[in-house]
């Protein structure tokens, strides 16, 4: 799977993503023996100040029609993902615009992006918004990750790649099979047993230290319902 990211702030992002499980899943790691593991996925970034037209790089101008603030040009973002484009199958790449307005992401969104599309290029803007004609000529879709306004797509976009990062073959490992449970499960412990805070004591439930894993099983489920 390979991310492709449109934003004025590449290097706000690029941290994020070069760390943890995302970062290893972006590497070519030697395994046992001379066996070699590929890399899971790559994340490319796409200024579009790179492709503006003058000498001072600029991507924003005032609304048509009046209002509040500055919007973001559409050549710009359009050549920015030309690039990210270059000549791929369209029909396994998908588009997505980051917009409060727009479709709910969640996890069943994010296996869809990983079943149906080898890239995905996530457009993330600024100020008042991006010039409506790129979503026309892109066909992109606007995707939201939840009911609220941010000051940029930036974290949007970065909530995604993580979401179906995890959808991805072999960037959990071994753990990947637990990955629907843990979205589910409610409550979970670790070591101590008993946890002394401020002079109070806190035990782990005992069904969990007992072994019976059916037991386990229903009082997580238990644990999980609203």
């Amino acid at each position: 799977m390979n991310f492709h990211v449109i934003t004025l702030f590449p290097e706000v992002c690029e941290v994020y993503t070069s760390a943890s499980i995302l970062g290893r899943a972006q590497k070519t790691e030697k395994g046992k023996g001379a066996k070699v593991r590929g890399k899971k996925m790559t994340v490319k970034y796409y200024n579009p100040r790179d492709f503006a037209s003058d000498k001072h790089h600029k991507v924003d101008d005032r609304p048509y029609g009046g209002g509040p603030g500055m919007v973001m040009q559409a050549l710009p973002v359009l050549k920015a993902v030309e690039k990210a484009m270059g000549r791929k199958d369209r029909k396994k790449v998908k588009v997505l615009m980051m917009s409060p307005r727009g479709t709910k992401f969640d996890q069943a969104y994010a296996k869809k992006l990983v079943t149906k599309y080898d890239d995905v290029v996530i457009i993330s803007g600024r100020y008042e918004g991006i010039d409506s004609r790129v979503k026309k000529i892109l066909k992109a879709e606007e995707v939201s990750v939840g009911d609220y306004v941010l000051t940029g797509g930036e974290l949007p976009a970065l909530t995604i790649i993580d979401a179906v990062a995890r959808q991805i073959p072999g960037v959990l490992g071994t753990f990947e099979s637990l990955e629907d449970e843990r979205a589910s499960s409610g409550e979970m412990y670790t070591r101590p047993e008993v946890l002394e805070y401020q002079k109070k004591k806190y035990k782990v439930p005992a069904v969990l230290l007992g072994g019976n894993h059916a037991a386990i099983e229903a009082w997580r489920l238990k644990q999980a319902k609203p």
